[in-house]
């Protein structure tokens, strides 16, 4: 491998970027939101979670609650889609489907309640303040709502949970603090689905069998105030229900609770009165495919509900009545068939309750009570022109007019928007499927096909031909020059005031900074988006690439972004791959997801015919491929028994076969839980590290390394190797003691430093009894020898061979390791390294703290592992920069890149280098989107904002004014010298 020269970093920059205090380093405030762009999202809102809610009893005012499935629960303002609060619930990764959650509201409280996993929680209503919060074993299959119960003025929480043993237990839970009031615990081993409540009794639901596709439904009546089995209720013969999907709904809080269930092939509905042990049955519409049920659930509510019924070529509803004395089940009326998917929601106001119904062009308010349209409303243009596939809503009654209603719905379509439709008018779209992100990826704006294909024939003609061909469409390029007049008055107005003005309006165009990039970004669910980060992360396109079942996630492992074609490539682990346009979101290639695993994991890699993406199969399977698309370099793969394996490609005529050229295992009982690798973008300005007293210790520069991190359960200890890809050997490696290997473990690899964060215990080498306790942040620099001035035993080698050992000393040569440990105040993961386009910035270390929403920029002076232990600096390190180490890293909030805003559920960070040297890119995805730019050694090469143009063209204009009107009087002076006599 060739060592090549780098240009020298300059010492005074280097000087600048780290003696800098915290205060420079901010982004001022007239800047936040200039920069940087920030969609705050939930989440894709579920049906069964999502509610109008007034939080104030007196008030009349709702907002919009939502428990979404990424795990956060939230509030938004149905006026302006603002969001007024959100909590994180779900501490999953992205990738992953959350566990169900459950949201429920108490009518005329001022608190909302949910539960997610193993615990169950209560909020303000208005600032999402937590009431309490409380776990139990097992998981949480429903939570409801006990508005009628003998403690005056209180209501309490009914909780369904399913433990390990197999126990289904219900617990009832005070709603002042969470204590629970009583336990029904049941050994049946029934598969739990839902509890329920009416004024007399709670209901717990569940299907009773042992054989998957076997069950009936079984119900257990319970006593409210002791929690003690009244009576036992089985519905339905034995394989009547398949699975718990086929029970569809379970009324609580209604006055007549109910619940209901589909046969095998849909063509009829059973439903039963809870406490009843009779059930009715009603035909379904033929070729129905899917059933949905909408009740209202408050006490006084007349006990209706409507069957929403989707068939292929559309979906159609019918409206039933529940006889209070009887509990005898009758048809009430119809709605008509109609084209699309549809959605239906209900509201209630006192005993009315409202059906509303929307459709692919209208929003039709209808009555439960008889089949008259109070009101109906043509859907307006936008983007709730897509699919409604659930939603809810809330109607008014206006005041002073017959029969005259408001009616605001929020629903969630097709395409993976939350919209409010207000009388049919789109109020406001929120794109909450940009949440869940599995991949994310920088790309060039394509430039023009016309240009690209005339430069090329430029290049392949002779001169005289490509001479002419240049004239030619310089000529025709002048069609352009009187938008370009026109707009260069704008441009210099724009130019003075420091404003920005779009050189081709409504189109992408690249700019001379590097800042008008794309961002592409890949969700759980399929979708697909283009954001331009250079116009406040609009976004410009989605597509769905796939359709994914509910529940089920896209499991994206590698993205590239191809410069040369313009196009987006984007791989998942079931053999799916999709090829997109990167400006216009158009899919050029896709193959669809097939139903097993078959691959691992791609690879980006350096070929005969150009950069290649290679998929990598299960257990680090790679086949043969063809000479011109083997790779040059070796590839290292993840094998079945956690080994990592460096895999070679050896030709064969006109195939290439993979072989092993090395393996590495961890020690026995280790496990590999984070590998990080060098950007492919790390450009070295300098190869060595000028010290105070100018001598140098140069830098380990070896781009064939990786670093693994592996933790051993057992002794709770985090071991760090970092290895040479081409050989496999161990170039360095280090074991931490005390770590908590159930927390989250990040690494980053750059230019010749490595870190790694982790949460553990240290015990105090000089004082065995005291110890630190935290998230730790150890960083580690390689230089290539211990000495300054000195490169070690290869010297000044032009180049150097990872395979042969040198002939003094014999054997690999090893870097020096430099390390130290940090311990920081908060958690920090998803790290990542700042990138610009030569190296000669400083770099800076990104992390996202979870606990404080948001993410850091970490100067590398702060984190280096050569700080002086235990004594200050001396002179010259001062000079170097150096200062005293401290074990604690207080995060100064002026280094936080997100400023006071709140960036949830971030997983990944990437960054890209913009043309002008000082800025690097930043985007961070998970549930929420953040993109920025940084610049870790200030903008030494940009004019920034609070640069007063103005004054400096009026200076400049005065100055010519003073020149002209003086030089005459100077002129005059002149020659009235040159004539005067002397004395």
């Amino acid at each position: 491998m060739a060592r090549k020269p780098y240009a020298r970093l300059s010492t005074a920059l280097a000087l600048l970027a780290v003696t800098a205090p915290p205060a420079v380093r901010a982004v001022f405030r007239d800047e936040v939101g200039h920069l940087d762009y920030h969609y705050a999202l939930l989440g894709l809102p579920q049906r069964e979670t999502t509610f109008f809610h007034r939080p104030r009893p007196d008030d009349r005012a709702s907002l919009l609650y939502t428990l979404s499935d990424v795990g956060v629960l939230g509030a938004v303002n149905p006026s302006t889609s603002a969001l007024v609060w959100r909590q994180e619930l779900n501490t999953m990764t992205a990738a992953g489907a959350p566990p169900r959650g459950f949201t429920r509201a108490a009518e005329g409280e001022g608190w909302v309640a949910s539960a997610m996993g193993g615990a169950v929680h209560a909020w303000d209503a208005v600032g999402g303040r937590n009431r309490f919060w409380v776990a139990f074993e097992g998981e949480v299959r429903d939570l409801e709502i006990m508005e009628m119960t003998e403690a005056e003025g209180r209501k309490d929480l009914l909780a369904l949970f399913e433990e390990g043993s197999g126990e289904v237990v219900v617990r009832r839970l005070s709603g002042e603090d969470g204590s629970v009031v009583w336990e029904h615990r049941d050994a049946t081993r029934d598969v739990p689905l839902q509890v329920s409540t009416s004024v007399e009794k709670v209901f717990a639901v569940g299907l009773k069998g042992t054989v998957a596709g076997g069950y009936s439904i079984r119900v257990a009546v319970l006593d409210t105030l002791t929690g003690k089995r009244k009576d036992e209720i089985v519905l339905g013969t034995k394989g009547e229900v398949r699975g718990e999907g086929d029970v569809m709904f379970v009324g609580a809080n209604s006055a007549v609770p109910v619940v209901a269930w589909t046969d095998a092939d849909k063509t009829k509905v059973f439903v039963n009165v809870l406490g009843t042990k009779g059930k009715q049955e009603f035909a379904l519409p033929t070729g129905t495919v899917d059933v949905e049920i909408h009740a209202p659930h408050l006490v006084q509510s007349e006990p209706h509900f409507l069957v929403h019924a989707r068939t292929s070529t559309g979906n159609q509803a019918e409206v039933y009545h529940v006889n209070l004395k009887t509990n005898n089940i009758v048809k009430a009326y119809d709605l008509p068939l109609l084209p699309g998917h549809g959605a239906f929601s209900t509201s209630s106001d006192g005993a009315n309750v409202y059906f509303t119904r929307i459709t692919n062009d209208e929003v039709i308010l209808l009555s439960s009570a008889s089949h008259g349209v109070l009101g109906r409303w043509p859907l307006g243009t936008g983007g709730a022109k897509a699919n409604a596939l659930h939603g809810v809503s809330e109607v008014i009654k206006k005041a002073g007019a017959k029969d005259s209603y408001a009616v605001r719905a929020a629903a969630v379509t097709d395409a993976d928007e939350w919209v409010m439709v207000r009388n049919g008018e789109i109020a406001w779209t929120r794109p909450e499927g940009l949440s869940g992100a599995v991949a994310a990826a920088f790309a060039e704006i394509p430039e023009s096909e016309e240009l690209v294909k005339s430069l090329e024939q430029e290049a392949h003609s002779n001169p005289l031909a490509a001479y002419i061909h240049r004239v030619q469409r310089h000529i025709g390029d002048l069609e352009y020059l009187p938008a370009y007049l026109n707009a260069l008055p704008s441009r210099l107005i724009s130019s003075i005031l420091g404003t920005e003005v779009s050189a081709k309006e409504g189109k992408l165009a690249r700019d001379g900074f590097g800042f008008h990039k794309l961002a592409i970004i890949a969700t759980r669910r399929g979708m697909v988006y283009g954001l331009d980060v250079a116009n406040s992360g609009n976004i410009i396109w989605s597509k769905r690439a796939f359709d994914i079942a509910k529940g089920d996630s896209w499991n994206v492992t590698g993205i590239l972004a191809d410069e040369s074609t313009g196009q987006v490539h984007i791989v998942g682990t079931n053999g799916d791959r999709v090829a997109i346009e990167a400006d216009t979101g158009r899919i050029v290639d896709a193959a669809a997801p097939g139903p097993e695993k078959t691959t691992q994991s791609v690879v980006l890699a350096d070929t005969a015919s150009g950069p290649m993406i290679l998929p990598v199969g299960v257990n680090g399977v790679i086949g043969e491929v063809s000479s011109d698309k083997a790779p040059k370099q070796t590839i290292v793969v993840r094998g079945a028994n956690d080994e990592l394996k460096g895999i070679a490609f050896v030709a064969d005529g006109s195939t290439s076969s993979p072989t092993t050229a090395w393996v590495f295992s961890p020690p026995k009982g280790q496990r590999v839980v984070d590998i990080a690798t060098r950007p492919a973008h790390d450009p070295i300005a300098s190869i060595g590290r000028v010290l105070g007293d100018r001598t140098v210790k140069y830098k380990y520069l070896n781009p064939n390394t990786l670093v693994v991190a592996a933790v051993d359960d057992k002794t709770s200890t985090l071991s760090v190797y970092l290895l040479d890809t081409v050989s496999g050997q161990v170039l360095s490696s280090s074991t931490y003691s005390g770590v908590d290997t159930t927390k989250s473990i990040d690494c980053a690899l750059a230019e010749n430093w490595f870190v790694c964060s982790f949460f553990g215990q240290y015990t105090l080498r000089d004082d065995s009894t005291k110890s630190l306790k935290g998230y730790q942040m150890a960083v580690t620099d390689l230089y290539e020898s211990d000495e300054a001035n000195d490169r070690g035993p290869l010297a000044d080698a032009p180049q150097f061979s990872s395979l042969e050992p040198i002939e003094n000393p014999a054997g690999t040569v090893l870097p020096s390791a430099v390390s130290q440990v940090y311990v920081v105040n908060t958690p920090v993961t998803a790290l990542q390294v700042t990138q610009t386009r030569q190296g000669i910035t400083s770099r800076a270390l990104l992390a996202y703290m979870p606990d404080a929403h948001g993410i850091a920029s970490l100067p590398r002076m702060i984190l280096e592992p050569r700080r002086p232990v235990g004594r200050d600096p001396t002179p010259a390190e001062q000079e170097e920069g150096l200062m005293r180490y401290h074990p604690a890293i207080e995060i100064d909030p002026k280094i936080v890149i997100t400023h006071e805003r709140e960036v949830v559920g971030v997983r990944q960070i990437i960054t890209a280098p913009a043309i002008v040297e000082s800025t690097s890119l930043v985007l961070a995805v998970g549930i929420d989107v953040f993109g920025t730019r940084v610049a870790p050694s200030l903008l030494f090469d940009i004019l920034g904002a609070g640069f007063n143009k103005v004054t400096l063209v009026g200076t400049v204009l005065a100055i010519s004014a003073g020149v002209v009107a003086l030089k005459p009087m100077v002129k005059k002076r002149q020659i009235n010298g040159l004539w005067t006599a002397p004395m």
